[in-house]
């Protein structure tokens, strides 16, 4: 037996002669070959839609560009411009108070949710369905002009107070006050996607922790802290990252609800729907674009703080 596995040894390991080497060389370039074939519209679109642009407006950053000239090489006056602005400096204001304050609403919402929709009640896949209706039309314009409709001086929600016997005659949109937090309100209306998210971690967690938990004499919101939170830390983790991101990239109901200005006193004026302005309402394309990498810059910048900081909350069950 022994002789035999010496031999099969010596046959797999017998040098190979150069015709061999050849044959094999060209066999692995056609693989080679039909492989780059198959990535080829991937490449392509990764070189003109993503790279492409990205180069490009990296490089009108540092320009005066107006979409009707040539553009004119400034260096860094864009950037320096941004630290004089003040109307960028408000428009990153609205942004974080959007971000920080809707976005742990949101996941609140789509969490509790989710708890409910997991305790087995009857017809989960239609409410699962409805409830994650609101991600896919928050974004729309529809669902932006019947938002404005809503929080109007003669809207439905004023409508409802008066009959609560609240005198409200207060225009919730074009109110300075309280305009932002309608539009905060809309985007925790929009929770079903991280809500589906979450249903799918709560499915993931055994059922013998909480059998065990309960044996032992644990309350629901001590299994809900000790338990669920732990093992649902990385699907919080990504949660978060995603919405995060999302946010900072809100443009639509802004624009919408503010018909375009960001009014009422630039109360609603997201940092993109300001991009928007300078851009193509101004055609100041060169600050634009560098506005638009300063966002890449805080983006990234968060979301690196995100990863550094999940070492200490989030738990793996490995």
């Amino acid at each position: 037996m022994s002789a035999l596995f010496e031999l099969t040894s010596l046959k797999g390991s017998r040098a190979r002669t150069p015709e061999e080497k050849a044959a094999r060389r060209k066999e692995a370039g056609r693989d080679n070959l039909a492989g780059y074939l198959f990535l080829l519209p991937w490449l392509v679109g990764l070189v003109v839609i993503t790279v492409g642009p990205l180069v490009a407006s990296l490089y009108l950053s540092f320009t005066d560009y107006s979409l009707i000239q040539a553009p004119e090489w400034t260096g860094l006056e864009n950037y320096v411009r941004m630290l004089e602005d003040p109307r960028l400096h408000n428009a990153l204001r609205v942004t974080f108070i959007y971000v920080v304050v809707g976005t742990p609403l949101q996941l609140a919402v789509a969490l509790g949710i989710a708890l409910l929709l997991n305790e087995g009640m009857k017809g989960l896949a239609f409410y699962r369905s409805i409830f994650y209706l609101p991600s896919l039309l928050g974004g729309s314009v529809a669902i932006a002009l019947l938002w404005r409709q809503l929080f109007g001086t003669d809207g439905l929600v004023n409508q409802l107070l008066r009959l609560l016997g609240v005198d409200a005659t207060i225009g919730w949109v074009s109110d300075p006050s309280y305009a932002l937090w309608t539009i905060i309100l809309l985007h925790v209306w929009t929770f079903g996607s991280p809500m589906v998210i979450f249903l799918a971690g709560l499915r993931q967690i055994p059922a013998m922790y909480y059998e065990a938990a309960a044996v032992d004499g644990a309350t629901r919101w001590s299994r809900f802290v000790r338990i669920t939170l732990p093992l649902l830390s990385p699907i919080i983790f990504f949660n978060l990252v995603l919405q995060v991101i999302g946010a900072f990239q809100s443009f639509t109901q802004a624009f919408v609800v503010s018909n375009g200005t960001g009014g009422p006193s630039d109360s609603t004026m997201f940092y993109t729907l300001y991009l928007y302005d300078r851009g193509f309402g101004n055609f100041e394309m060169g600050y634009a674009a560098a506005m638009a990498w300063l966002l890449v810059v805080i983006v990234g910048a968060l979301t690196a703080v995100n990863f550094l900081l999940s070492r200490f909350w989030v738990f793996y069950d490995d």
